[in-house]
């Protein structure tokens, strides 16, 4: 069954290029089609922010452009969509940054645990454009652009039948990591056996055991079923990691002045919607894991868990000293949002 479902998600993702190939080749009076995949359900905030991007679009520019957003894998795995993004098969993905780390190593900084101290520092930094401009400009090479973040919230670990309260409780099980160098590392620190692979795998794998747990937010465990298997979902809280919206150099590269202006407006429409029902969607989640799927909670110490991960920061600075300002900057909005806390306790 699940031979067949990949070869029809394959021919799915060769009919939309060969389907923008002939829209390409056809009158100059035909609307163009703007392909977007994803790999998240149609209940997915990212889904319902692109929704809101794909109205708007078709709204202002319906003239001459027509969105069509691909949810579930429908255009292939995310590693597939990035590629048919660069080689312009498709115009736009929704890819999490681990992956983006594999075509450019800034993308690293983002995936470092605990990089960021609290949700107010990590949205201020992400909103910082003086930030974000080197690391989200630096595959262009490579053909392709990230347009705007979006939230993935925080990454926490989850299992099937044993609760994570400390790194010792990740020795000798196998967890599902997002393919990147630094995950891998960081599973090694933590004692845990890292196993990365795509993420429309990880449900069978955690099914038939292949796995042991993995480690992702809470939209995880209801849009996902992962919380029909996994029973424990434990806060250590070790990242927080955007997933971005990346786009052809070559599509953005076409648009007029003005279609440019309005697709960037459209950006941040979908930034701006997507946020929103991230909140709602998490909260959504956690009750329907506690009422509906039996998923405990777990909140253990994180302080073991940093202390165990902090020499990744050193390795990973000194791999690329180029990215030292954008950290530097992240630490200002870390330091100034614990005193904001601080300030807020003492009154």
């Amino acid at each position: 069954m699940r031979t067949w479902r990949k070869h029809v998600l394959g021919m799915t993702g060769l009919l939309a290029a060969a389907a923008l190939a002939l829209t390409g080749c056809a009158d100059s009076q035909e609307k163009r089609i703007v392909r977007i995949g994803h790999n998240q359900s149609t209940n997915h905030p990212s889904h319902i922010g692109l929704t809101a991007f794909q109205e708007f679009i078709n709204a202002e520019l319906g003239d001459k452009y027509v969105v069509e957003v691909y949810p579930s894998e429908l255009l292939g795995s995310q590693t597939d969509m990035v590629q048919l993004t660069q080689t312009g098969a498709i115009d736009f993905c929704i890819a999490s940054n681990s992956i983006l780390e594999t075509f450019s190593e800034n993308y690293g900084i983002f995936n470092l645990p605990y990089l960021f101290s609290s949700q107010e520092a990590y949205h201020a930094s992400m909103d910082d454009e003086a930030l974000t401009e080197m690391i989200f400009g630096s595959t262009k090479d490579a053909g392709f652009t990230t347009v705007t973040w979006l939230d993935a919230g925080t990454r926490n670990f989850y299992t099937i039948n044993k609760p994570i309260h400390s790194p010792s409780d990740l020795k000798g099980l196998k967890i599902r990591v997002q393919q990147s160098p630094t995950n891998i590392e960081m599973m090694r620190l933590l004692g845990g056996s890292a196993t990365p692979m795509s993420f429309g795998e990880v449900y069978t794998s955690l099914q038939s055991g292949i796995i042991d747990g993995a480690e992702n937010n809470e939209l995880a465990l209801r849009d996902n079923g992962h919380g029909d298997i996994c029973k424990y979902y434990s806060y250590d809280m070790h990242q927080m990691i955007p997933d971005l919206l990346i786009g052809n150099n070559a599509f953005l590269e076409d648009l007029t002045e003005k279609e440019r202006e309005i697709f960037e407006e459209g950006f941040d429409i979908l930034n701006e919607t997507q946020r929103e029902a991230w909140v709602d969607g998490v909260e959504d989640s956690i009750h329907n894991a506690i009422n509906n799927q039996g998923v405990e909670f777990i909140y253990p110490d994180t302080k073991p868990f940093q202390d165990a991960v902090l020499p990744l920061h050193e390795s990973v600075l000194s791999d690329l000293p180029a990215i030292q300002p954008v950290y530097d900057m992240i630490q200002e909005y870390n330091a100034q949002y614990a005193a904001t806390d601080a300030e807020q306790g003492e009154t």
